[in-house]
């Protein structure tokens, strides 16, 4: 298993992460100073663009946490590009056979071991070709997670795990859900047996395993299952839920606020 800071709990004590949605980089940063072990900046479901990707990779960086993104595709056009403006750790959406995977790693990877384009002297990944090494250590530098979103992949787990460069699995729940039939029941009992599945498939593959948890139970859920890494919530989330709960004890209506998010 290649070796990443943000896995470095380990099994019995999984990493914990946040999902960034608002596009921000000055919460970005706010959030990486709490102490969570990584965060993620979301450009699949969020209004993030490559200008704020990179302002909140800057605004992470002066923190403890380990930054990871999610492109909008897994397609070689936009891989290249977050990881030319320093985006080292990529979960790839929607890998749901083993030929995405392949493809994918193949855009994270200069030639002959990939396709990526080689234009690391505009990039800020390599310091604007400040780094002498880059060009000779990028393609190791790299940390792929491959998000297992869909039946097809759930069915393709061992072949998905076995292609060489996917780093770490990410189980979708909300996807996996939809996909299924389930919408909306991330918790059904079908989902979490698919769930499990995809975590024992990927530890025999030696490969970590990870997932967004939203809520306490699903959290304690994908614990017990053994994810070595797992977003207990969102910015979002946070922002909502703290100002319903401080609307709640100011505006005593009776109508109890429930925001619906992670």
């Amino acid at each position: 298993m290649k070796r990443h800071p943000f896995l470095d709990g380990g099994r019995e004590s999984p990493s914990i992460g946040l999902w960034l949605g608002l596009a921000n980089p000055y919460t970005a940063e706010l959030c990486a100073t709490i102490g969570f072990d990584w965060v993620l900046i979301d450009s699949e479901h969020a209004p993030n663009t490559l200008r704020t990707v990179v302002s909140q990779l800057q605004a992470i960086a002066a923190t403890p946490a380990t930054p990871v993104v999610r492109p909008p595709t897994s397609h070689p056009e936009a891989v290249k590009r977050y990881l030319d403006i320093g985006a080292r750790t990529l979960l790839l959406p929607m890998v749901d056979g083993p030929e995405q995977a392949a493809a994918a790693v193949a855009a994270t990877r200069y030639p002959p071991e990939g396709t990526r384009g080689v234009g690391s002297a505009l990039a800020r990944a390599s310091l604007w070709g400040q780094d002498p090494d880059y060009l000779s250590t990028a393609n190791s530098r790299t940390f792929v997670i491959a998000q297992i979103e869909s039946p097809r992949a759930v069915a393709s787990i061992d072949d998905i795990t076995a292609v060489d460069g996917i780093d770490a699995v990410f189980i979708g729940l909300s996807d996996l859900a939809a996909t299924m039939g389930r919408l909306g029941e991330p918790t059904h009992p079908d989902v979490l047996a698919a769930f499990r599945h995809v975590v024992q498939r990927a530890h025999r593959a030696g490969k970590p395993v990870g997932t967004l948890a939203g809520g306490e139970q699903l959290a304690e859920t994908a614990r017990a299952a053994g994810c070595q890494f797992i977003a207990v919530g969102t910015d979002v989330g946070l922002l909502t839920r703290g100002g319903a709960q401080l609307l709640g004890a100011h505006r005593r209506t009776g109508r109890p606020v429930q925001p619906a998010v992670y």
